[in-house]
């Protein structure tokens, strides 16, 4: 007998950063570092508020904080600048950072037949797959540089479905951050929501993370 894992799903949309891997803290400390240049502050408590928000949108609730206004130009020499940082501490990262969990996940989607696609906000996000060994397991991939609106917009998540050839009732969506939680819920699909409840409440079901993810209970 079988023993794949079935699901009335075609295909799962992963999102990357929280999900397969965490770069959460390569982002805190380019975010940091361009934060304490223009003397804005900045604490993991307010670096929560960008989870799942896209560069130009993280880099605009900064300087909201700064002691003065920037123009577009600054605006996007300071982007620049906080995303050369991030590449250099991402060049670091190899598959020993897959996320707990997130592999097997990769496998049983893979295993039940489903196509898997990844929907994330990160411009760098071929770079981070490739770093892990990973890139070739996905059928497509969608970034920042592929849709005109970030999360919590659904954009990302119809694009992806759309590049998979999926209408989106039919695909299974995975987010760590609340932002993406409501792409995925506004795109019309089911939303597995992968940390606390009190944050993930769109969520159809929330777990504590990748490893307790079992594509049979959806």
């Amino acid at each position: 007998m079988s023993t794949r894992p079935v699901s009335r799903f075609k295909a799962v949309i992963f999102d990357l950063d929280g999900v397969i891997t965490d770069t959460a803290h390569y982002h805190y400390l380019a975010w940091k570092r361009l934060a304490d240049s223009v003397g804005a502050p900045f604490d993991e408590a307010f670096n929560e508020q960008l989870k799942g928000v896209d560069r130009m949108g993280s880099l605009a609730l900064i300087l909201a904080r700064a002691p003065r206004a920037y123009t577009p130009e600054e605006q996007r020499a300071l982007a620049d600048a906080k995303n050369g940082h991030y590449q250099e501490l991402i060049a670091t990262m190899t598959p020993g950072d897959l996320l707990p969990g997130a592999l097997r996940a990769l496998e049983d989607v893979r295993a039940a037949g489903l196509k898997i696609g990844l929907a994330s906000v990160s411009r760098n996000a071929f770079t981070v797959l490739d770093r892990l060994g990973i890139r070739d397991r996905f059928d497509d991939v969608v970034d920042a540089a592929t849709v005109v609106n970030g999360k919590p917009d659904p954009e990302i998540f119809l694009t992806a479905a759309a590049h998979l050839g999926v209408p989106p009732a039919d695909c299974l969506g995975v987010e760590d951050a609340a932002a993406g939680v409501a792409s995925i819920k506004d795109a019309g699909m089911v939303a597995v929501g992968v940390g606390r409840p009190d944050v993930l409440y769109r969520a159809d079901r929330v777990i504590p993370s990748m490893e307790a993810f079992r594509l049979e209970d959806y």
